[in-house]
């Protein structure tokens, strides 16, 4: 089972990029619960901090288009180091204002610094393997879903060791922790230039850029961006209901059986030969995620709902792996990491109604009634994926793609 990852990782640099990679994206599973900590561990309301997740994540969605733009363009040994940066003032001022208890708008600014200088490191590890592996799409494929494992063990690890930090020592450690990981993640990532891809300059500067078929673009994104309420929606409201239950320091624990449901659901799918387009298991997919989310409001144990958060991670790692595949396979190679933005800008706009809608109903009613937004983001992706095309468009034909971190929760 495990021959084709193998097979991958021994490529020369792959296993340093990944594990790099790996490092620098732990903050994609900490830095809105932490900021959900952060807030609440301060005696704020879960209504704030819905708001300053939502403003951390529109500003990263409004910024990933951009930020994958220039990595296109410019190469990611010049782009990373610059947005790392930014991203540490922007946690740090965040961290601070809220210590501090300065005025809530400066609280605002941070996140928004924060969110939209976050570097896109998913996108630009899976263009490292679409170009070291050039010509070699059932490798692509497999190191795609190499990644999304990795993406899930991320958020077993990320949000598990976060809450412990934040709970038990201080309630701004959560997000330390993503500041001491991604900063220095994203700068030793881009030092490995040897596996970069090359940057498009003269495509850019000498002619028009090959075009984007936007027709199964803007249907992926609609779907992403239903997906990202459900998976911020679901997050916010499973810390809550730990409190409710007198457990938040084990709210990690339960997003992380969410995860390792995903994580295995995405080892095997990365080891399969798939007879169906990856249209199809897009919609199949998002059908399934808004039917596992119906028994969460009425789960009302912690070790229930563990088991009903890792039963419905068996649907996740799947459906994001057909997002990307389906990406993959209709984008062209020199906008290749503009295309994952895309998908990217569609889960953090979903991330941000999600995370406040939640946070209102908490606030209003409690947790067990909050995973209804989270179901109604199911059914929405589900809908919308009917607008799939069959087939989507092969500029890249024959390559197929894995997951992303689609949840940038």
């Amino acid at each position: 089972m495990f021959t084709r990852y193998r097979t991958v990782l021994t490529h020369s640099g792959a296993w340093r990029f990944s594990l790099t990679a790996m490092v620098a994206r732990l903050p994609i599973s900490i830095s809105t619960l932490g900021i959900v900590l952060l807030v609440t561990g301060l005696g704020r309301s879960y209504g704030l901090a819905g708001a300053l997740s939502a403003t951390y994540t529109i500003s990263n969605g409004l910024s990933s288009v951009a930020q994958g733009r220039l990595l296109d363009r410019l190469g990611q040994s010049m782009v990373l180091p610059v947005v790392a940066t930014t991203y540490a003032v922007g946690v740090a001022g965040l961290i601070g204002v809220l210590e501090s208890g300065s005025p809530e708008a400066l609280a605002f600014v941070a996140a928004a610094v924060a969110g939209g200088s976050y570097p896109p490191v998913g996108s630009a590890v899976r263009a490292r393997w679409s170009h070291v592996l050039a010509g070699r799409p059932v490798d692509v494929q497999t190191a795609y879903a190499l990644e999304s494992v990795i993406d899930e063990a991320i958020f077993i690890i990320g949000p598990t060791v976060a809450t412990v930090l934040a709970t038990r020592w201080h309630p701004w450690a959560g997000l330390g922790l993503a500041l001491l990981t991604g900063v220095p993640g994203a700068v030793m990532l881009a030092a490995q230039r040897s596996s970069q891809p090359v940057p498009h300059r003269g495509i850019h500067q000498g002619g028009p850029r090959p075009p984007m078929p936007w027709p199964p673009v803007i249907v992926l994104a609609a779907v992403s961006l239903a997906l990202g309420s459900m998976f911020a929606a679901a997050e916010v409201s499973t810390v809550a209901f730990s409190a409710e239950q007198d457990a938040k320091s084990y709210a990690g624990v339960l997003l992380a059986c969410w995860a390792l449901g995903s994580m295995l659901a995405g080892l095997v799918t990365g080891t399969v030969h798939w007879r169906r387009t990856p249209a199809y298991r897009v919609r199949v997919g998002a059908a399934l995620l808004a039917v596992v989310m119906v028994p969460m409001s009425y789960v009302g144990s912690m070790l229930a709902m563990g088991l009903a958060l890792f039963i419905a991670g068996f649907a996740i790692a799947p459906t994001l792996i057909a997002t990307m595949s389906a990406i993959e396979q209709s984008v062209p190679g020199p906008r290749l990491t503009e295309g994952i933005a895309i998908i990217h800008t569609g889960l953090a706009a979903g991330l941000a109604p999600g995370a406040a809608l939640a946070g209102i109903v908490i606030d209003a009613h409690g947790a067990s009634p909050s995973y209804l937004v989270a179901l109604g983001g199911g059914v929405v992706a589900a809908l919308a994926a009917l607008a799939l095309p069959t087939a989507p468009g092969t500029a890249r034909a024959g390559e197929q793609g894995g997951a992303d971190e689609l949840r940038v929760r």
